[in-house]
């Protein structure tokens, strides 16, 4: 399970080191695969190990071709799927064309959720964070069911 945000570097080669407190989880029961794809609701990337993303593959298989909507989401989620294995200094390579929807620079933002990790330029995440604690605070946040029956 990761949780959690960490402040990162994103390398000249387009390489992130994980933080060293989830490797063990990756290695061990990924053997250090995972899959980086975008998230096609936020400017940000979505990385999963290996496991995870096989869930998320096989939900998207079950999407119909024929649904415009369906059909695209599958298209850029497995479009863009790009395997990443940890190397030995426990850095993954993220691909131009996915640093480019994220928008990444030097300064990254990797942040656990739960099953994945959310990837994040620190300048989008930081305005995210802003919007998403602004709508809190105001009282005009729009409770689902789920949100509703959540005691925290």
């Amino acid at each position: 399970m990761f949780r959690g945000a960490s402040a990162v570097n994103l390398d000249s080669k387009g390489r992130i080191a994980i933080p060293t407190r989830y490797r063990p989880e990756i290695l061990e029961i990924n053997q250090g695969q995972m899959v980086c794809t975008v998230d096609i609701r936020q400017p940000c990337l979505l990385l999963y190990p290996l496991n995870q993303w096989e869930i998320i593959e096989q939900k998207l298989s079950k999407l119909s071709n024929f649904n415009p909507e369906e059909r695209s989401l599958q298209r850029v989620m497995l479009g863009y799927a790009t395997e990443c294995e940890l190397d030995s200094a426990g850095r993954i390579l993220i691909s131009a064309p996915l640093r480019q929807h994220a928008k990444l620079e030097k300064s990254i933002m990797l942040v656990g959720q739960l099953n994945k990790f959310e990837i994040w330029s620190e300048s989008e995440w930081q305005a995210q964070i802003e919007k998403d604690m602004t709508l809190g605070a105001s009282g005009q946040f729009a409770m689902s069911e789920a949100l509703s029956m959540l005691s925290l």
